[in-house]
C-alpha cells in the first residue's frame, strides 16, 4: 500500500522524471525490494551503472535508483519515493554533474544536498550516506574548476557528519597530466565506458565493504 499511496499522492506533480519515478514505484509494487539494502541513486551516470551495479558491488545488496539527467534538487524532490520508501540502511548518491552543467552555483547545490541529507535522516534515522565526487569529463572539462570547488564543499560536509562518507571517484579518472582519460568515455564525452565504471567500482567498493559488509551476514528482510 505504501507504493500505491506514493503514486496516488504525486499524481499531479509536474516535475521532470516523473515517468521514471513511477516506473520505479510500479516495479516495487510488483517485486518489493528488500528492506535494509543500499539504495544507489543519482543522475544518468548512476542510472547507466544499473546493469552491472550488483556485480560490481557484490556481495552487498543494492537497489538501483538512478534516473534521467537529474540534479541534486531532483534527488531531494523524489527522496521520499526513491530512497525512503525502500527503507535502506544506506544510500549512495551521485549528483552535481548536471547541476553545474546547467549553471547552478556550488552554494545552491549544497543547499539541496543538506536538505537531502536532512530528509533522509528524518525518514531513516542512522542511515549512512556515501557521497560520490562529481566526475571530470571531456565534455564538461571547462567546468572542472567549479566541480572541484563543489567536491571540496561536499567533502567538508561529509567530514563533519559521522553518517556521511565522501568517496573520491574523480582522481582515478584523470591521467598523469591531470586531464580526463579518453578511454573512460563514450562518444558523447560525458557518459562512461565500462572502463570508467571499473574506476568507480575500485574506488567505491572497498569503502562500502569496510562499513557495510557486516550487515550482509543475514539477507535483508523482505517487506511484509
Amino acid at each position: 500500500m505504501q507504493w500505491r499511496h506514493a503514486m496516488q499522492t504525486d499524481a499531479a506533480t509536474p516535475w521532470p522524471f516523473e515517468e521514471e519515478i513511477r516506473a520505479f514505484e510500479l516495479q516495487a509494487m510488483q517485486a518489493p525490494p528488500p528492506h535494509g539494502a543500499i539504495v544507489c541513486t543519482g543522475s544518468s551516470t548512476m542510472r547507466c551503472w544499473r546493469d552491472n551495479l550488483a556485480q560490481d558491488l557484490a556481495p552487498l545488496t543494492v537497489i538501483p535508483r538512478g534516473f534521467g539527467g537529474s540534479t541534486m534538487e531532483d534527488a531531494l524532490h523524489f527522496v521520499d519515493r526513491i530512497v525512503i520508501a525502500c527503507k535502506p540502511r544506506a544510500v549512495v548518491l551521485y549528483e552535481g554533474d548536471n547541476d553545474i552543467g546547467k549553471g547552478t552555483a556550488p552554494d545552491a547545490i549544497m543547499a539541496s544536498f543538506h536538505a537531502f541529507v536532512e530528509r533522509v535522516h528524518k525518514g531513516l534515522a542512522g542511515a549512512r550516506i556515501y557521497v560520490l565526487s562529481i566526475k571530470p569529463s571531456i565534455k564538461r572539462w571547462s567546468l572542472w574548476p567549479v566541480m572541484e570547488e563543489t567536491n571540496r564543499l561536499l567533502a567538508a560536509a561529509c567530514s563533519r557528519n559521522k553518517l556521511l562518507t565522501y568517496v573520491d571517484v574523480a582522481s582515478g579518472m584523470l591521467d598523469a597530466t591531470g586531464k580526463p582519460r579518453a578511454e573512460l568515455f563514450l562518444a558523447d564525452m560525458l557518459h562512461m565506458t565500462r572502463a570508467g565504471y571499473l574506476v568507480w567500482r575500485d574506488a567505491l567498493r572497498p569503502v562500502l565493504l569496510k562499513a557495510e559488509q557486516r550487515f550482509e551476514s543475514q539477507p535483508p528482510a523482505k517487506p511484509a
